[in-house]
């Protein structure tokens, strides 16, 4: 009984072990039942609460955020009641259940809608790349723009649609972005005609089956997301800049003619340049001392070198002269600095060229920094400094900055901190002028998301006069500001060229760290530097002061473009398409750009005699001639060196100042007012003191421009009650 037992056991065993391989076998064949089970837990839709926080703003949260978000560090809360005047917002642009998430060891996944017809920019301030759609690009701080990969100095992971919506992801991480160039598994039918494509036609971008955007964020298990509504793309900016505080209102000296020194120039050669120029009258507000002034530069000391024996004299004297100084740093602290033993706790655990990068995240290592520059610098006269070398270079062999696995003792990573430490670094300067109830702007070599209230331009090393313009109409996708600064040129009509686009820009800037002399004595560096003039120096200098002067006559107009960013979000320079969403044409126009409400530029490069110029819908009139040209179309423009191609946009009432050399708190403007078409809409000037915060609590005046068709009038509305800033001396109508 026994036997037969372990008889009838053995038959079973071999029963089973011959169906064991079987088994497996059938558990690892792909089976298309469970694999499109997998796929859909995958990629199937979240619905996760959607809060409206502000009028036609809306809040998702998606898993399990990062502590340390932009939105943590943001400078100023968000407007509400301004957020209210742009109009209702009934619905958001998509539901929460049209979102997909996933979550893997990698970091987060997103899918969001993008209609076949839609097209998409942002992504922040962008030297090389305008429109987005069909592309990959990766949100990343870097000093080198040479590639199409994203690379900014100002990234920004907010994206902005042609049907009327932005999104922003609050995210400091290296955040990936595809636009609609991702093929999904899930899609029922491959990519179109991808079993008959030639090498050539693969490689094409290409409109998958599965429209939408694609967003890998590495690291996080979660994020916030903001969605803004229009109705059309413009108030979809606007909404965001004003979710992000509304834009700065800069002191009105800043919006004038800034010039930088030679870094080498000493204390007596700076005084000699600023009354040079006062002789010369070229017009000029700030004057900038490069890092020569510093005793140690590369890191920074923040002390006077041998160089500037008595700073104070020359503050004085500058300031008597009518200029405002502007001081070069960087924030990496050198070991001589005075600060730098209580910087020691509260910075990164890696130094850049010997110094400290000083943890801006935290209350202790912004107060150091602060007080510090506050006391030295601040209340002895210097109005604002110039940020340099906080951004990156993530895709070089030799990087000089920190390296992403920097450890700081915010908590922050040091790939985090790259996208936040722009930002930190000016709101640590900008708390300096804010406790004095001072306006500053300053410069800055990086910024980011939600840069609005940040009273800082951003510049670059890169020099490309075509991607200085590109940058100027990107700008206005990311609520940043962009100096396009001139240096030296090839020949007198680059610099003539080069200066036209710098006067309509946020900041003029002649930037001559290399230079000895002014550029119109000499555009060649090294004769310039060697004290070989051209013989034609004063003629080139000036058509340079006649081109400088533009920008003086047009300071009213530009403090109200700055007024309407702080109030409506509206940027004072931005791209056709903002304005034009629906026009197809105004969607690829790189090269052109909207300066303030009524003005639009269309720079002139060297070599370059005349351009196509595209007219949007509408009239318009050319601002040297007044001619009125019929819109929707291209026309040829040609213009003399001296004079940039610029529009006015018909129903224009446009403001024009006689101009001065600088700017004082006394400064009243004689007011020329430029009347285009029969119906003009109101103009709106701004008037303040200029230099305070006193309008944030009611010392502004508006004055309101009209006119019924005959003859202009103007009513005045505020609190202001210092020294009339304007006196309309003439309307001409045309």
């Amino acid at each position: 009984m026994t036997a037969n037992r372990l008889m009838r056991g053995m038959r079973l065993w071999l029963i089973v072990a011959m169906f064991i391989p079987t088994a497996w076998a059938m558990a690892a064949k792909p089976s298309t039942e469970p694999q499109d089970r997998v796929a859909a837990e995958r990629n199937r839709p979240a619905s996760p609460q959607m809060d409206e926080v502000a009028p036609g703003v809306w809040h998702i949260r998606l898993g399990q955020p990062e502590r340390m978000a932009p939105t943590r560090f943001q400078e100023a809360p968000s407007r509400q009641q301004a957020i209210k005047t742009l109009g209702p917002a009934p619905r958001p642009p998509f539901a929460a259940a049209q979102i997909g998430v996933k979550t893997t060891e990698r970091g987060l996944a997103l899918e969001l809608p993008l209609d076949s017809g839609e097209q998409v920019y942002g992504l922040g301030m962008n030297l090389k790349t305008f429109r987005l759609t069909k592309s990959k690009k990766t949100v990343r701080v870097s000093d080198d723009q040479t590639t199409l990969l994203g690379d900014s100095h100002a990234p920004a992971p907010f994206y902005v649609s042609t049907r009327g919506y932005g999104v922003y992801v609050d995210t400091a991480r290296y955040a990936s972005f595809y636009f609609g160039n991702l093929d999904a598994v899930r899609d029922a039918t491959p990519a179109a005609g991808a079993a008959s494509m030639g090498a050539a036609e693969a490689y094409r971008p290409h409109a998958r089956s599965g429209r939408f955007v694609g967003v890998d964020v590495p690291s996080a298990r979660g994020v916030d997301l903001y969605l803004f509504a229009g109705p059309d793309m413009r108030r979809a900016v606007q909404r965001y800049n004003l979710f992000s505080g509304g834009g700065c209102l800069p002191p009105l000296w800043s919006l004038g003619v800034w010039y930088r020194n030679d870094a080498g120039q000493n204390q007596k050669e700076a005084a000699d340049f600023l009354r040079q120029f006062r002789q010369r009258r070229i017009p000029c507000d700030v004057f900038g001392l490069e890092p020569g002034w510093h005793s140690h530069a590369y890191s920074c000391s923040f002390a006077w070198s041998d160089k500037y024996p008595k700073p104070d004299e020359l503050i004085r004297e500058a300031a008597e002269l009518g200029y405002k100084l502007n001081l070069w740093e960087h924030a990496f602290t050198h070991p001589t600095s005075p600060i730098h033993q209580a910087l020691l706790p509260w910075s990164g655990d890696y130094r850049v060229w010997g110094g400290l990068v000083p943890d801006f995240a935290t209350p202790e290592g912004r107060r150091i920094f602060s007080r510090y520059h506050a006391k030295t610098f601040a209340e002895k006269g210097i109005s604002g400094f110039k940020l340099d070398e906080c951004d990156h270079q993530p895709l070089s062999a030799t990087p000089w900055s920190f390296p992403e696995q920097t450890a700081f003792p915010s908590g922050l990573d040091g790939e985090q901190m790259h996208l936040l430490f722009g930002p930190l670094y000016q709101r640590t300067i900008a708390g300096i002028y804010r406790e004095r109830n001072q306006r500053t702007l300053g410069l800055v070599r990086a910024s980011g998301p939600l840069a609005a209230p940040l009273p800082f331009a951003l510049y670059s090393d890169a020099y490309d006069h075509r991607d200085y313009v590109r940058a100027i109409a990107t700008s206005g996708f990311a609520g940043v500001l962009w100096c396009p600064e001139i240096r030296e040129a090839g020949s007198p009509e680059e610099l003539y060229r080069r200066l036209e686009t710098g006067v309509f820009s946020a900041v003029t800037q002649i930037n001559c760290w290399y230079l000895k002399n002014p550029p119109w004595m000499q555009v060649d560096k090294d004769l310039n530097n060697a004290g070989k003039f051209r013989k034609d120096w004063p003629e080139v200098e000036g058509v340079c002061r006649k081109v400088l002067q533009l920008r003086m006559r047009l300071l009213p107009y530009l403090y109200s473009a700055y007024a309407d960013y702080r109030e409506t979000g509206l940027p004072p320079t931005r791209a056709l398409v903002m304005d034009f969403p629906e026009d197809e044409a105004a969607r690829t126009i790189d090269d052109q750009y909207m300066f303030g409400r009524s003005l639009m530029v269309a720079p002139l490069w060297t070599g370059q005699k005349k351009r196509q110029v595209y007219l949007p819908q509408g009239d318009w009139y050319d601002f040297w001639t007044n001619e009125r040209l019929a819109g929707g179309r291209k026309i040829e423009v040609e213009k003399p060196l001296d004079q940039i191609p610029v529009f006015v946009r018909a129903n224009t009432l446009l403001p024009l100042a006689e101009p001065v050399d600088f700017v004082t708190p006394q400064t009243r403007f004689d007011l020329s007012v430029r009347v285009f078409g029969s119906k003009p809409e109101e103009f709106t000037l701004v008037e303040d003191d200029g230099v305070s915060l006193d309008f944030e609590k009611g010392g502004q005046n508006r004055i309101t421009l009209g006119w019924d068709g005959h003859r202009g009038a103007q009513t005045m509305t505020g609190g202001y009650r210092g020294p009339s800033r304007y006196r309309i001396i003439r309307w001409d109508a045309f």
